[in-house]
């Protein structure tokens, strides 16, 4: 398991290394840790908030999104060091941290569509490697993606379900596993259970705790 992750519900993490990473934050307690890199898979609520990204940056903090991401969080560009925008394929460095953008999206619904270019992201930290999914689907450009960690959504719907992404755990072969993108908004605890279940002696799987 990557040393200093931490799951603060639906598909919102904070990566604490040599630098505080934080992905898709949201519904985050006043008095957080400062960012100083926040990685934003897309424009949608549950993924880009500007309350929630308010209450974590300094003027020292980049974030990293997609191009309608950078549009929503103009209003902050005063409040931070910079907002980057990104494509899928795309890399950046910023703090001797490693940012590469990866495609996320749906195959067969209308949510999340390639054209709109939304985003995943693997992040390298401190030797370490952690994918963060978006909302998406299990998609061809996974089969070349690696990484130590991989933050897989389980809850269907809008992105993957559980047996979906136990296709993508085993395809892209990480050391560990994190279900993510239920227990608010869709998707329970069950779906995580099954994603577990289902990878028994193929990938290790952490379901995380849901800090407060």
């Amino acid at each position: 398991m990557i040393e200093g992750l931490h799951w603060l519900g639906h598909s919102s993490f904070r990566w604490e290394g040599s630098k505080t990473v934080y992905f898709d934050p949201w519904k985050i307690t006043k008095g957080s840790k400062t960012a100083d890199i926040i990685c934003v898979s897309h424009e949608h609520f549950d993924h880009c908030s500007k309350d929630d990204i308010a209450k974590i940056i300094s003027p020292a903090t980049v974030i990293v999104t997609s191009a309608s991401g950078r549009d929503q969080l103009s209003s902050l560009a005063s409040s931070c060091g910079e907002i980057h925008a990104m494509a899928p394929g795309d890399t950046y460095e910023t703090g001797g941290i490693a940012i590469r953008a990866v495609a996320s999206y749906n195959i067969g619904k209308k949510f999340h569509e390639k054209s709109a270019k939304k985003l995943g992201f693997i992040v390298t930290m401190d030797g370490a490697a952690v994918y963060h999914a978006g909302d998406t689907d299990r998609i061809p450009e996974m089969d070349s993606l690696k990484c130590d960690t991989a933050l897989l959504p389980v809850s269907g719907t809008y992105v993957m379900t559980a047996d979906e992404a136990v296709e993508a755990a085993i395809v892209i072969k990480p050391k560990v596993a994190v279900p993510m993108h239920y227990g608010d908004i869709v998707g329970k605890l069950s779906d995580a259970k099954r994603f577990e279940d289902a990878l028994k002696d193929k990938v290790e799987v952490k379901i995380m705790r849901k800090e407060e």
